[in-house]
Order: C-alpha cells, then structure tokens, then sequence
C-alpha cells in the first residue's frame, strides 16, 4: 500500500506510471466492482420442494463429531443419506451409521472423488448435497440450500460457512476471518453474475444429473499430465459452469466446521487449497476468458497478487540499501542508516497495510468488533504463511501430493510428467517481472 501510494503521487504529479500502480489501481478496481456487486445480491426465498440425496465421504472421525453431524442432517429429512467411508474399515462409524438407521457404503479406494463417485451410484434424489464429514448444519440449512433450484438455471449451489467458536485461538479467529470475507465479498457478488468460482465443499448442492455427467471426467482428468485428488469441489464447480449452468450462494443456508488449532496443520490446508485454485485457475483459464471475463479477472489477480507483493518487498531493501539512486522512497524522511532507513519503511507499510485491511474488510469487524484488535496479527499470518504457501502451491500444482491433513486419507501417486516443470518455468516468470516492476 505504501509503494502504491508514492507512485500514483508520482504519477499525479510529475507523470511517471508505474507498472506496480496500475497493477495496483486494477485490483482496487476489482474491490470496488466486488463491493458494488455484492450490495446487489439477495438470497433466494420462496420455499422449492424437491428430493435430496446427501452423500457424505468419511475417512475418520471422532465419535462424537461424527454422531452429531448425522444427527443434524437426518433431522432436516432429506430423501435420503448415504455415508461412504473410504480407506481401511472403520468399524466404529459403520456402528453409528447402523444406529442412526443411515445408509452407508465402503469403498478400499482412499480419495473424496471415488467416494463421491460411490455415493453417487447409490443416491437416487434430484438434489446432491455433497457434505465434509466435520460440517454442521444449523436450522433450515437444507430447506434453504435447494431454494436456488427453482431458477433452472442453476446447477451448483453453496451455503454460508463459519467456524465453530473462532475465539478458542488466533488460528481460528484467522480462519473464522477468512470464511468472512469470502461471505461477504467474494461470493455474494459472484453470485450476482451467476458464476460463484468455487463452491466450497463442506456443503454443496448440484443437479444429480450434472454430477453423472461430468463423473468420468472428475475422476481421470488431468493437469499437466498428472492427475490431481485435490480440489474436489472447484473442479465440480467448473464442469457445473461449462455445462451452462449458473452456480449461485444462499447465504440463508448456513453451516459451521472446526478450523486447524496446529499451526503446521493449518499450513498444509493451506497448501491444498493454494494448489488446488491455482491449478483449477489455470485449466479454466480460456474458458474464464470467453464465458465469465469478471471471473477470470478476479482469479487472475488472485494468482498475481502473491508475486507482485514479493517484488514489493524487494523494491524496499533496493530502497533502503541505495539512497543515492533517485525513487519513490526518496520522497519520505528516512533515516541515513541504511538498516533504520529498511526498519522505518518496513514500519510504515505495515501500517498502511493495517489501514487497507481495515478499510477493505469492514464488514466483518462491523460483525466482530474484537478482531480490530488481532489485525495486527492477522497481518503476520497472511505475509509470514499464507503468502509464502500460495506461492509454494503455484510452483508445485502438477504434484499429486497427498490430502496431508488427514492420516488415512488419498497419499498421492509417484506419477512424474515432464510437464511438471511449467509451473516453475512460468512462477519464475512471474517472479521476475513483479521483481523488476516494482524495483
């Protein structure tokens, strides 16, 4: 924000444009665009009756959790419920579904995608819910997640997500944030075009019949060569989208799930999902280009922004090591000491930041006064974890890494393509020119 602000008073004054500010200029045009379209949406209201077949996939989970969730779901009467527990057997969830009088299948095959696939074969509803084994649902969360169904335009539909008691750490108020934004921003004003990017996973409503459709394609597609486990959902929301259909968010639906307490486990989510949007970025990247430009906008910038922020960072210690060379940062007061000058600048951006962040993302400080006070920290996280975890999840999308947050869960393939060496090739690129437009 710093950086952003001395070149575009540059450019005001003395005519000079800067790459960076107007790399800078389009992404707060994005926000802007976001904001306006997101005060348009509404959440869809008249009642739709139809049926439902809600498919949950399991590897493990604890007893209590796992009763509960069931509990919540078989209460809102969906047409019917099938659990499928994938990997080694687990006797201990085939009892509590046995209990609740819930259909359940197992399948040796570890991996979210074969047991959707397994799910699938059985369900029998005009609706599948495609549910996380760890989400719950709160009152009326099915009735409204089908309400969008009464448009026949609409083939993919996700719910409001929140999680559970984010006041028990920083890393759930962190994650409790994130879940925020994306619920008051990016999703309702996707919404408004019909073309929300991703439909996130812990609960999901598609058309049975796209699902069938798409199966073969979602279980052997591939990226670069190699097939990816990862991103489940985006990917069922890209064949929604290419399909013709809208996909949409009811915000009225609303659902909860726990959140990493372990910083390293929060780190690997982390890179699942970096991977996953970035990959699925990419192999939507034509047709984002020609069906939904608003969307291939947004996804783009979400690419470039982690690269430009590094080149940022470079242009600073360039800034405070060579005083002598004419640039924007000659315009503050520094200190003579090159390491003062650094310590001064690094200072001053991280409190232009704070304001951005603030002024960006009031709606949700305006729900939950207390996280003003844990912005600071919120700060540290993106730039310390998640910014260096996007750019890792860039360089290695044509690895088939493993699920990493659950033991027993998808553990990769030692598949190796010789296009493995284009997202490196492409990510040095994009290093190099953020590094040299922001110097």
């Amino acid at each position: 924000m710093l950086a952003y602000l001395l070149e575009l008073r540059e450019w005001r004054n003395n005519g000079v444009v800067y790459p960076f500010a107007v790399f800078m200029t389009m992404v707060w045009s994005l926000w802007i665009i976001r904001i306006l379209l997101a005060r348009r949406y509404k959440p869809w209201k008249r009642p739709w009756q139809t049926t439902t077949s809600v498919i949950i996939p399991v590897v493990d989970e604890p007893e209590d959790l796992f009763r509960s969730v069931l509990q919540r779901i078989t209460e809102q009467q969906p047409t019917e419920v099938i659990v499928v527990i994938n990997g080694r057997r687990n006797p201990v969830l085939e009892d509590i579904c046995t209990d609740m009088g819930v259909d359940w299948r197992w399948t040796e095959i570890p991996g979210k995608r074969n047991a959707l696939r397994v799910g699938l074969e059985e369900a029998t509803g005009e609706i599948a819910v495609l549910v996380d084994s760890d989400t719950i649902w709160t009152t009326d969360t099915l009735a409204e997640l089908v309400k969008p169904f009464r448009d026949p335009e609409v083939g993919g539909v996700t719910t409001r997500q929140r999680i559970l008691d984010p006041g028990r750490s920083v890393l759930t108020r962190w994650a409790d944030w994130l879940e925020s934004v994306r619920c008051h921003y990016s999703m309702p004003a996707m919404s408004v075009v019909g073309t929300v990017g991703c439909l996130p996973g812990r609960t999901i409503a598609f058309r049975r019949s796209i699902l069938e459709n798409c199966m073969e394609d979602f279980l052997s597609e591939k990226f670069l060569g190699v097939f990816l486990e990862v991103s489940d959902d985006r990917t069922l929301t890209n064949y929604t989208l290419k399909a013709g259909y809208k996909s949409v968010y009811q915000s009225t639906s609303l659902v909860y799930t726990d959140a990493p307490l372990e910083l390293r486990k929060l780190a690997k989510q982390q890179y699942r999902w970096a991977r996953g949007s970035q990959y699925n970025t990419l192999r939507m990247f034509w047709w984002m280009l020609r069906h939904a430009k608003m969307l291939w906008l947004f996804y783009i910038a979400d690419i470039l922004v982690p690269f430009v922020l590094l080149g940022t960072f470079a242009s600073w210690a360039v800034a405070a090591w060579r005083r002598d060379k004419p640039g924007i940062y000659n315009q503050l007061p520094l200190p003579q000491t090159p390491w003062h000058a650094l310590v001064f600048v690094l200072g001053l951006a991280a409190l232009m930041s704070l304001i951005s962040m603030a002024i960006r993302f009031g709606r949700h400080f305006a729900y939950r006064p207390k996280d003003m006070f844990f912005l600071p920290v919120f700060m540290i996280i993106n730039t310390l974890l998640l910014l260096p975890v996007r750019l890792l999840g860039f360089f290695r999308m044509a690895h088939n890494a493993s699920w990493g947050t659950r033991a027993d869960s998808f553990a990769g393939e030692r598949t190796r393509s010789p296009l493995v060496v284009v997202p490196y090739l492409l990510g040095a690129a994009l290093l190099f020119g953020s590094v040299m437009m922001s110097v």
